[in-house]
């Protein structure tokens, strides 16, 4: 039974930072490949951040330059550090993971594993 669990989430002021986790279980942690997606109210859910098996990592434009996505394997965690945070980065953030993704990575339809989420407000 694979689970995520995402933590970190809550009010931040905008310009400051943000540390999400994602504790992953039931699964060979470190072979797959995890992304980070949020979505606002009224719109769809989006790809942030993504990270491969060998550490390779892509970025949304909303948030290149502002957002560092990392692996501890031997933690089982997925991370995701923002900075300068904005109001428009305000949603529920979500971490994902599938053993392989072959198409477009910030695709939802290329995960079948997703935690409950945790929401960011920047104001």
């Amino acid at each position: 039974h694979v689970q995520l669990v995402e933590s970190g989430g809550g009010s931040v002021q905008a310009e400051g930072p943000l540390r999400l986790s994602c504790v992953a279980s039931g699964y060979t942690y470190r072979r797959h490949c995890m992304g980070w997606f949020r979505q606002a109210p009224g719109k769809e859910r989006e790809g942030v951040a993504y990270i491969d098996g060998d550490g390779s990592t892509t970025y949304a434009a909303s948030v290149k330059g502002r957002a560092t996505i990392s692996r501890d394997n031997a933690k089982n965690t997925l991370y995701l550090q923002m900075a300068s945070l904005k109001p428009e980065d305000t949603a529920m953030y979500y971490c994902a993971a599938d053993r392989k993704v072959a198409g477009p990575v910030f695709s939802i339809y290329e995960y079948n594993y997703w935690g409950q989420g945790t929401q960011v407000t920047v104001s």
